[in-house]
């Protein structure tokens, strides 16, 4: 039986479905919020930009989240699918702290209530609480579709389990390192990411335009995009001399960030970022995090170059059939003679799940 095509079970559906249907209610949500505060307030003000960075935030975070997953989907990739996962945990903490963020920018005057203070209360009869519910309706949505989409990556899981663990054949040694080849490519993909999110949030809500931060900012972006463009092509090809670049080049970029954490709390710089500084420090450290744990894996990928595991990266492995029981001990019998990596069930000849 061959390999399923993308989208061509229920899992897969339903697990493509739910990420677009949160991703409509999510906006639909943030579009809301958007509109009422722009009809009261300029928008242009510092003060009140942290609602378009908002706004541009999530339609950039439910974009990427989409096509990760039609990704990981189509080339079978598990380790994408849980790192799916662990954005969506991401985007709950984000749409959170949205709710602080926004009453930071909104509320002047804690307590008051009615017309008189519509704009700068935080009572009854006020701009903060006619949000306020559409506020809270986001994070809820993404925690529940973070269950449903737990549920559904297991049984991906066992859909996929089998072709996967015969990309690179028997050779365990040869397994591990392709896992990690296959880290590291996830890992650059949320590294763009969270570089684009930070570098969003900064250019529209806090900089001004004829200063040298916003230079710096600007000048930041197409060279962390090579970067990332870079490494990708000399993990993948194992070309040492860009590996090498690109790796130097990682560590500059941290530095970068570690910059801009301590600007967002210097005394001369911590007014600018008031009413983005718990937003900008999460995405700030997770982006450095990340970039760390992406040098340290890079850094083991370069040690396994020349192994003989660049045709496994480029056109992906043969198959065999595989035997029933040997697959329900792997797997614990949850294939239920179900999936099409079933016993006896010849795959289609080639696969790659880069």
């Amino acid at each position: 039986m061959a390999i399923e095509p993308v989208l061509g079970t229920r899992s897969q559906r339903a697990f493509m479905g739910t990420i677009l249907l949160q991703g409509i209610v999510v906006l639909v949500m943030v579009s809301i919020t958007f509109r009422f505060v722009a009809e009261h307030v300029d928008l242009t003000e510092p003060r009140y930009k942290t609602l378009p960075c908002y706004l541009a935030l999530f339609i950039l975070a439910e974009i990427f989240e989409v096509l990760m997953a039609f990704d990981a989907l189509r080339l079978r990739n598990v380790i994408q699918l849980v790192g799916i996962l662990a954005f969506q945990l991401a985007l709950l903490v984000m749409s959170i702290l949205q709710i602080h963020e926004t009453r930071a920018a909104l509320v002047t005057a804690p307590g008051a209530s009615g017309s008189a203070n519509f704009l700068g209360g935080s009572g009854p009869g006020t701009l903060w609480r006619k949000v306020l519910p559409f506020l809270i309706v986001s994070p809820i949505v993404v925690g529940i579709s973070e269950f449903i989409m737990l549920f559904f990556v297991r049984h991906l899981y066992y859909e996929f389990g089998w072709a996967i663990f015969h990309v690179v054949g028997a050779n365990p040694a040869a397994k591990t390192m392709y896992q990690f080849y296959q880290i590291m490519i996830c890992l650059l993909k949320f590294d763009f990411f969270c570089f684009t999110g930070v570098t969003m949030q900064l250019l529209i809500v806090v900089l001004s335009t004829n200063s040298a931060e916003f230079g710096l900012t600007i000048a930041a972006i197409p060279i962390v995009l090579v970067l990332l463009a870079g490494c990708g092509l000399a993990v993948q090809r194992e070309i040492k001399s860009l590996m090498t670049v690109s790796l130097v080049i990682m560590l500059a970029a941290e530095a970068y960030f570690v910059y801009k954490l301590i600007r967002f709390y210097e005394p001369d710089s911590e007014g600018q970022y008031v009413t983005t500084r718990a937003t900008l420090t999460v995405f700030t450290i997770v982006a450095l995090l990340l970039m760390f744990t992406t040098f340290v894996v890079g850094l083991r990928c370069f040690t396994d170059f020349d192994k003989g595991l660049l045709s496994s990266k480029l056109h992906g492995q043969f198959y065999r059939p595989v035997n029933s029981s040997l697959m329900d001990d792997l797997f614990g019998g949850a294939t239920h003679g179900k999936t099409s990596y079933n016993a006896g069930s010849q795959l289609e000849p080639r696969i790659s799940i880069e």
